[in-house]
Formats: C-alpha cells, structure tokens, sequence
C-alpha cells in the first residue's frame, strides 16, 4: 500500500480542536530508509509497521502495518535500536481532512508536528491557522532520524 501525506511543524494551539488524544511508544528494530521496521504501542494496541524508502519529494512511500498482541510489542521493544519514541498523538479534523498532530517528549520534547495523509500528491486540503512550515520530505522530521538525532540536539 503507498502512503501519501504532508508533513508540518505546529505554532499554534490545536488542542481545543482534538477529538482523540493518545500516548505512544515506538521503537526501531531497523532504521534503514529502504526498509525501517517500527513497533508501536498505541494505548493499549500493539502493531509492527514496515515502511520503504520514500520518493524524491518525500510524499509518498510503502507502508504495511499490522496489529500484534500487545505483549508482543513489549517484548519487541526491548530488542529495538536505541532511542525510543515517546509522543502523544492528537487526531484534529480539518475540512474533509484529519490531522494527525504529534506532541514528542524526552529528547525531542518542544517539537510538534502534524501530517495529513491525501489519497493524491495533489489534493487540495484545508489548512488550519496552527499549521506552520511544511516539513514534507525534510528527513530530520521522520521519527526513525528523531530516535538517532533527536531534536534536543538540534538546538545546541
């Protein structure tokens, strides 16, 4: 399956407008580009994602995901590359579009980003006043790069 989103930095408050709010924790069994393998646990879900290596553009890439045992995931976790992702994942409606905003803690606390996933690279797509500069294709953003140069160290 492709996956088509945009990627954006947050300046702005969307969390009066979040209709679900939801603590996750993943890890990275492979970070390779080509084939980055994540564990999840999404409340009290657990899933195991594979994902490809993006186009040029940075728009759309292969994603397979399916849900695990969540025990399984923990076990998983504790086999993950150093570096684990600690965020909270607010879904904000806009237009006929849902944000998916995440709020990042630990060493990448003080970075929020949303991402809207489209059905074309071209779909038009309302957006809302928080939403700041697009970060779509800008490696430093993926949680795989977060979990190795996390963004606290970006500011030094």
């Amino acid at each position: 399956m492709q996956e088509i989103e945009r990627k954006f930095l947050v300046t702005g408050d969307y969390k009066n407008d979040a209709f679900k709010a939801q603590r996750i924790t993943q890890g990275y069994l492979n970070s390779a580009p080509e084939r980055c393998v994540r564990v999840r646990i999404k409340g009290e879900q657990g899933f195991l994602t594979i994902k490809g290596i993006s186009d040029a553009a940075g728009l759309s890439r292969f994603e397979w995901e399916r849900e695990i045992p969540v025990a399984e995931a923990q076990a998983l976790l504790a086999l993950c590359e150093p570096g684990v992702i600690d965020k909270t994942r607010y879904l904000v409606k806009a237009g006929l579009h849902t944000f998916e905003v995440d709020e990042f803690y630990g060493d990448n606390a003080g970075l929020v980003v949303a991402e809207v996933e489209l059905t074309s690279v071209d779909e038009a797509f309302a957006k809302p006043s928080w939403l700041g500069e697009e970060v779509t294709g800008d490696k430093r953003y993926y949680n795989s790069q977060l979990m190795q140069q996390p963004y606290s160290l970006w500011l030094r």
